[in-house]
């Protein structure tokens, strides 16, 4: 528990006592001006107000509304026309004509087969890891390849599938990897 100073605290101040024996509070019963003022100035606004309205309920001349004169004019209508619907306007425009005679040209266009696809989904150091890979795969309902290849680092051994015709068809399998939690397969041409 922290010590405390006593001494060099102020003596706690006497609240003194009405002649009755109530502690008197400070401006207990006094209303600051502030909020007299404030009190004042509404109970006349409200009043002006009042007068107001009082004085334009009485007055003679907001008792009759305004009326404007209409003038009423004659017009002459023929009973042909009245039958008839207008004449339409005459187009500024020439497009809906340009469109009813209008030939479209078709284009030909060959698409390219770029060439069969294949998609890689791993290359490792060990035929042990890559047959591990190619497991998975068979569990997810495709057929892979393994294949070893020696290059600078050594002999690497890649896991595929492919050829693929089409890249839309190499691109179904790896979404078919994908959601057997077989991830980062990538798609290739055939070489």
């Amino acid at each position: 528990m922290a010590n405390q100073d006593y001494v060099s605290r102020a003596p706690a101040k006497k609240k003194k006592n009405n002649r009755n024996g109530k502690k008197a509070s400070k401006n207990s019963s006094a209303v600051p001006l502030k909020a007299k003022l404030i009190s004042l100035l509404l109970i006349v606004l409200i009043g002006v107000f009042s007068y107001g309205l009082w004085s334009l309920k009485t007055d003679p001349s907001t008792k009759t509304p305004l009326i404007e004169p209409v003038k009423i004019t004659k017009e002459k209508k023929s009973l042909n026309k009245t039958d008839e619907l207008p004449k339409p306007p005459k187009e500024k425009w020439t497009y809906v004509k340009d469109l009813e005679t209008k030939e479209i040209e078709v284009g030909e266009y060959k698409v390219e087969e770029k060439g069969p696809y294949k998609m890689q989904c791993g290359s490792f150091k060990t035929q042990k890891q890559a047959e591990t890979l190619k497991a998975r795969i068979a569990f997810s309902g495709l057929e892979a390849q393994v294949q070893s290849v020696s290059g600078k680092n050594g002999t690497w051994h890649k896991v595929f599938l492919g050829p693929y015709p089409r890249k839309r068809l190499a691109e179904k399998d790896k979404h078919k990897l994908k959601r057997n939690n077989i991830n980062y397969c990538q798609i290739w041409l055939w070489r």
